[in-house]
């Protein structure tokens, strides 16, 4: 693999997002670890460091109820999708406590509960399967499967990888087979029919080189394959044949290079907000600098674009377009958020994809939820209700060091 050595840097001609609405989650110095939406997008559910998960509605942000039970860290959450599910109301969450548990979202209540064991961690987990009957788990360097109708352990991988095992997801239009991903550097296919064993059901392995945070599938039959690494570098395969088409080793800088200083969007910020942007630029510190979080945006299936969402300390977004074809390039934001949150974002919730709804009539563009503990909403410009320096002054900013405290770096 080679390292990106040119990059395209157009005019910036970003799009700006208002900020309609912010939402405290929590009291205190926890914070938002991921938003996901229930499939009919009545609710979507926000992880917090609390241990709990708490619902809301995506089109108005009223508070809906909240789920708890967990004893250590909530590493993902999920709504049923699965095509043989009855119960589309039930969220799903795993936990380092070594549990992944379900919750009647109607109730608040827990309804299930699978254990990996008091001394395992479970990081990711994915409902798959050719007759979606699986659910698979990372724990540890092990990779778990049990029959979620009856909370069978049917199988134990334990060959593949020999550290933690961050990703698992059952591949969208191929249900029967299992990408993993692991701190090893290690991206492994199996087919899960039959009896599952590492000798017999093991397809292919990728060796990205490092340890992996991320992945994910997209374009329009899902036969591409993108990897954040932890060190915050981003390549893309395609993984039938386990090809690279790129890989940009320095994500991060590629993407801090397309951000200037007019992509700041001083004037839309709270007075807060913008104090510090002066003052750390006072001091020398360039936005170059602080784009500090990466995360990753596809058009799920539609498609085969990919964005980079790289984040600040200070709480601003940008979208940057990843052009994967021929050399490796990041480019200018086309998008930019700013204004809503006083940390780092740490999830992103685009309502872009909604069929239809509330939602695109009152011209949502999505959701953010962040180590601030907030969640924001923010709309388009076309929208009649954007409020572009709004922010509730019940939302007091935290202490950084306070954050700092109790940062954790979940998988």
């Amino acid at each position: 693999m080679e390292e990106a050595t040119a990059m395209e840097v157009e005019e910036p001609k970003s799009k700006k997002f208002g900020l309609k609405n912010s939402i405290q989650t929590n009291f205190g110095n926890d914070y938002v670890f991921q938003i996901v939406p229930k499939d009919d997008w009545s609710s979507m559910a926000v992880s917090l460091s609390t241990k709990a998960v708490k619902l809301y509605s995506p089109a108005t942000g009223q508070f809906q109820g909240e789920c708890k039970g967990h004893s250590d860290t909530i590493n993902q959450i999920s709504f049923s999708v699965s095509s043989s599910s009855s119960s589309p109301h039930v969220l799903h969450s795993c936990s380092s406590d070594g549990t992944i548990r379900a919750w009647d979202t109607r109730t608040f209540q827990q309804v299930s509960c699978i254990s990996a064991g008091s001394s395992q961690e479970i990081f990711s987990f994915s409902f798959g399967g050719s007759n979606d009957n699986l659910l698979a788990a990372g724990a540890k360097s092990q990779i778990l499967f049990w029959d979620w109708r009856n909370g069978k352990q049917v199988a134990c991988l334990e060959e593949s990888h020999i550290e933690d095992v961050t990703q698992v997801h059952f591949v969208p239009d191929n249900r029967n087979k299992l990408l993993s991903a692991s701190v090893d550097g290690l991206m492994c296919i199996f087919n899960t029919d039959g009896d599952i064993n590492d000798d017999d059901n093991l397809e292919s392995v990728i060796n990205v080189g490092t340890s992996i945070g991320k992945v994910g599938f997209f374009g329009e039959t899902y036969k591409k394959l993108w990897c954040l690494t932890h060190i915050e570098s981003l390549s893309i395969w395609d993984w039938r044949d386990a090809r690279n088409e790129a890989n940009l080793l320095e994500a991060r800088s590629l993407a801090s290079d397309s951000w200037t200083l007019d992509h700041l969007i001083l004037p839309i910020m709270s007075e807060i907000f913008k104090d510090i942007w002066l003052r750390k630029l006072e001091y020398g510190t360039t936005a170059l600098e602080l784009l500090i979080t990466l995360l990753i945006a596809t058009t799920q299936g539609e498609g085969e674009s990919l964005w980079v969402i790289g984040g600040t300390n200070a709480g601003a977004l940008g979208y940057f377009p990843v052009n994967y074809r021929g050399v490796g390039t990041i480019g200018s934001p086309e998008a930019i958020l700013g204004g809503g949150h006083t940390g780092v974002v740490r999830s992103v919730l685009p309502m872009s994809s909604m069929k239809g709804g509330c939602a695109q009539s009152q011209g949502i563009f999505g959701w953010t939820g962040g180590e601030d503990g907030r969640l924001c909403c923010w709309l388009s410009d076309d929208s009649s209700e954007i409020n572009r320096s709004w922010i509730s002054s019940a939302l007091v900013m935290k202490p950084p060091k306070a954050r700092k405290k109790k940062r954790h770096n979940p998988y």
